[in-house]
């Protein structure tokens, strides 16, 4: 398939795509629309930037306009539901689904958290074509029996690594339940370790695989640098590198939301304007920042790992990974921001003592090594005072986050993980950290029966695991015992030091 009309689309699909200048359907496309247009479940993984939206969303609007264009979605309900762990990409791929099927007569809306409620439930009180939602707001209307998925003849999760992960598994279960037993059902993501390639395999029937490349390999075109540098010298270093004029319009990526306003406070102390968007942004701010950032009238994004997933900007020149993440997977993922339709790319990390274990396990995971780069001309090393207040701000997000090392998302002392640490399952999610609030499933799927969740102490594990059957656990009236976590300006004995010494 060398062209889009190979393809047997309808022609309102031809017409649509020809208005946007598509002619050549990307590798992912090539290999995914044919069989999805059939009917087949499918499972296609390939790089971010590559054209997955369409891989989709073309055989959807196909089929819909082909087999069935007459029917319309029941009251308070859908046909097509798609699902995405972010608000952003969400919103992109409502957007998606609008360009290709302008000259159809589907209507498309989405649905996520921080905004009204009712003005959602509105728009689905006559039924809708197409839905594109966040999970746990998609448990909320229909909770408030507001949308029913009796009528979803469509299921695509977007991101499926992400959406098959702990922190929505029981979301997922919950939504799955709901939905028709005959369906056809397209799962897409750049990332798909083989623990998460298992669950997918239960909600797929007979499915079709397509990897146009091996399972998380980065983009081609994007070039990757590492710096060995200490914590306290990270804001200095980055505000060097972003004094560079060819810079036109960067991402920068921390692991946590209070890093993200660090950073952000850092920047324009140093006179380089920058706007931060995490989950504790209201949706407001964070439609504003995306807006300016794409208009190109604010050239630095600071972000959390939620935009690694949800945002397609053009023009993209670099990416710095302030903090190197603690998921492998998500460096891909960050990286892939940049070098997207076919344009070049660098790809900046920062890494200090502590992060060269995650850089060991990013290069394992991508089977490549990440040359390192050296400092730029014009890097001023902070003070002693200014690296050790760093240092000091660096322990404080980390301990809010979570315990050191762990992983989000993977089982850790026999509890899952979800960025922000430990959470019973049933407690009502926290915001601190990882996923957006609005994303997290609500109820951690504990049926209904089951009643209110178990009231929690203040270390997050629940109130009652002190007062077990005799012979389990802590006795009743014993302190619980709080092991404090590392802290301290400099502890290490790298804090004053601006440039970490390079692994032999």
């Amino acid at each position: 398939m060398t062209q889009f009309t190979d393809f047997g689309l309808a022609a309102p699909l031809l017409k649509a795509l020809a208005e946007t200048g598509y002619v050549t359907p990307t590798p992912i496309q090539a290999q995914a629309v044919p069989p999805a247009m059939t009917g087949r479940d499918l499972c296609g993984i390939a790089q971010t930037g590559t054209g997955k939206t369409a891989a989709f969303a073309l055989p959807i609007l196909h089929r819909l306009a082909s087999e069935t264009p007459t029917r319309r979605a029941p009251r308070r309900g859908c046909r097509v539901l798609v699902l995405s762990p972010t608000r952003e990409l969400a919103s992109q791929i409502a957007d998606s689904f609008r360009d290709y099927g302008k000259f159809l007569p589907f209507s498309t809306t989405v649905v996520f958290g921080g905004v009204t409620i009712s003005r959602q439930e509105r728009a689905l009180a006559n039924g809708i074509d197409i839905l594109v939602a966040t999970p746990g707001r998609l448990l909320d209307l229909i909770d408030r029996r507001s949308l029913s998925l009796d009528s979803v003849e469509y299921l695509v999760l977007d991101e499926a690594d992400q959406m098959l992960d702990l922190g929505f598994i029981h979301a997922l279960r919950r939504i799955v339940t709901l939905l028709p037993k005959e369906r056809q059902s397209l799962f897409f993501s750049a990332t798909m370790p083989k623990n998460i390639a298992s669950l997918a395999a239960q909600y797929l029937r007979d499915p079709i695989q397509v990897a146009v490349t091996p399972v998380a390999t980065t983009a081609e075109r994007v070039e990757q640098r590492v710096v060995h540098v200490s914590t306290g010298a990270k804001q200095a270093l980055l505000g060097t590198i972003l004094r560079d004029d060819s810079i036109d319009r960067v991402l920068v990526f921390t692991r946590t939301k209070h890093g993200a306003d660090r950073v952000v406070r850092g920047l324009e102390k140093a006179g380089i304007g920058s706007a931060a968007i995490h989950g504790n942004k209201s949706q407001p701010q964070r439609e504003r920042a995306l807006a300016a950032f794409r208009a190109g009238t604010c050239r630095v994004l600071v972000a959390t790992d939620i935009a690694a997933r949800g945002i397609d900007v053009e023009g993209v020149t670099h990416v710095v990974n302030f903090d190197l993440p603690n998921v492998p997977e998500a460096y891909v993922h960050r990286i892939g921001r940049t070098a997207r339709a076919g344009a070049d790319g660098l790809a900046i990390s920062f890494c200090n003592e502590e992060e060269r274990a995650y850089l060991r396990d990013i290069e394992r995971l991508t089977r490549q090594k990440v040359p390192e780069m050296a400092i730029p001309e014009g890097f001023v090393p902070p003070s002693r005072q200014e690296a050790a207040e760093a240092v000091a701000e660096s322990e404080r997000d980390r301990r809010q986050a979570g315990p050191r090392g762990q992983r989000p998302g993977r089982p850790q002392g026999g509890r899952p993980q979800n960025g922000a640490g430990a959470r019973p399952q049933g407690a009502r999610p926290q915001n601190h950290g990882g996923r957006p609030a609005e994303c997290r499933p609500r109820d951690g799927g504990r049926p209904a029966q089951e009643g209110r969740p178990a009231r929690q102490g203040q270390d997050g594990r629940p109130a009652h695991r002190a007062e077990g059957p005799k012979g389990h656990g802590r006795p009743q009236g014993q302190p619980q015992r709080r092991d404090r976590a590392p802290g301290g300006n400099g502890q290490d004995g790298r804090a004053i030091g601006w440039l970490e010494r390079a692994p032999r």
